[in-house]
């Protein structure tokens, strides 16, 4: 499996704080009946969904990433300006550039942090987690802000009840830093295989396919999915992610306090934490109020189950993730 190194000396990196925001709009899918062909129980015993929530129109990915960033910083108590980097990852930034993560800069007023976006698609959150552990490890930054901010709803193709079904909109965000006695992030794992990019993508809009008159008649411009593929790869993917990431950190399943899986379908979770033995007890999922929300599913996610006591001190975390790429990865972290 291609990943990362395992991580050199430096400073242990701890997330000190997280925050996320969900629009308020909520599309049931008793909603979803009057739009496409489809049932609730088609949806939920096929995905686990009944709800996800929708960004209001005049509402961006940076309106989104903003938010969740106010929370984090908030709850780690530190100012704005104390930012010294900011990624987001995303596959649908307000545009293409500047990056969203500049935009989110802007409205914060984090003026002495540098900035930039990175795309994986749902494991988005995981690599720029990387990323910022890394930065901090070395000593180049003292405070990272890593943000998931994704807008679904604007690349779904609402009158594909095989996809439409899936995505909701949402955002989270972390604030990572050394703490002197702590542990922190112990492992990661990130993986991908290009080979396999036709199976999940968004084929137009870039340099292979620009935007015509044609493009958007082709239906080009909206997400495309092998779902039974996905399937397959995401489990087995995902499964050995978690077990490597594990293995590196000298911990075993059974150490494990919550774990954290991407949000795409309940079948896929189910799937995972059986493979990998975590009691239903152990695995957070949100998935039925949220949806797939690509990666900010993991950041929601974590900043969810910390606000609801299911992280306390000292617990070991495990996130586990797949996406378009085909890209995975798993992190594990001593809270």
């Amino acid at each position: 499996m291609p990943s990362v190194p395992a991580p050199g000396p430096g400073r242990s990196v701890s997330v000190i704080a997280t925050g996320s925001y969900l629009p308020d709009r909520v599309l049931s899918n008793a909603d979803l009946e009057k739009m496409v062909e489809t049932s609730d129980e088609w949806i939920v015993s096929r995905t686990g969904i009944r709800e996800r929530r929708i960004a209001l129109p005049g509402q961006a990915t940076s309106d989104l990433g903003l938010e969740a960033s106010r929370r984090a910083l908030a709850q780690a108590g530190i100012a704005a300006e104390e930012v010294e980097m900011i990624i987001v990852a995303t596959i649908t930034p307000d545009m293409f550039f500047p990056s969203t993560a500049c935009l989110i800069q802007h409205a914060l007023g984090a003026k002495n942090a540098f900035c930039f976006d990175m795309e994986a698609a749902c494991s988005g959150y995981l690599y720029a987690i990387e990323i910022a552990h890394r930065f901090v490890a070395s000593g180049t930054v003292n405070t990272a802000l890593v943000v998931a901010a994704e807008k679904m709803s604007s690349i779904v193709d609402w009158k594909d009840r095989s996809t439409c079904v899936l995505f909701g909109d949402g955002a989270g965000a972390a604030v990572l830093r050394s703490r002197p006695g702590e542990r922190g992030i112990l492992s990661s794992v990130l993986g991908a295989d290009g080979s396999l990019s036709h199976l999940l993508s968004l084929p137009g809009g870039g340099s292979r396919h620009p935007p015509t008159l044609q493009t958007i008649s082709d239906g080009l411009h909206t997400l495309k999915m092998a779902g039974r593929e996905v399937f397959k790869h995401a489990v087995n993917t995902m499964s050995s992610a978690a077990t490597e990431a594990l293995r590196r950190a000298g911990l075993t399943v059974a150490d494990v306090a919550c774990m954290i899986p991407h949000q795409a379908n309940q079948r896929i979770i189910s799937a995972i934490a059986g493979k990998l033995g975590v009691p239903d007890a152990n695995c957070f999922v949100n998935i039925d109020k949220c949806g797939n929300m690509s990666a900010a599913s993991l950041a929601v996610g974590l900043d969810q189950a910390v606000r609801t006591g299911r992280i306390r001190k000292k617990d070991i975390v495990l996130m586990v993730v797949f996406g378009g790429g085909f890209t995975w990865g798993a992190t594990v972290i001593e809270w």
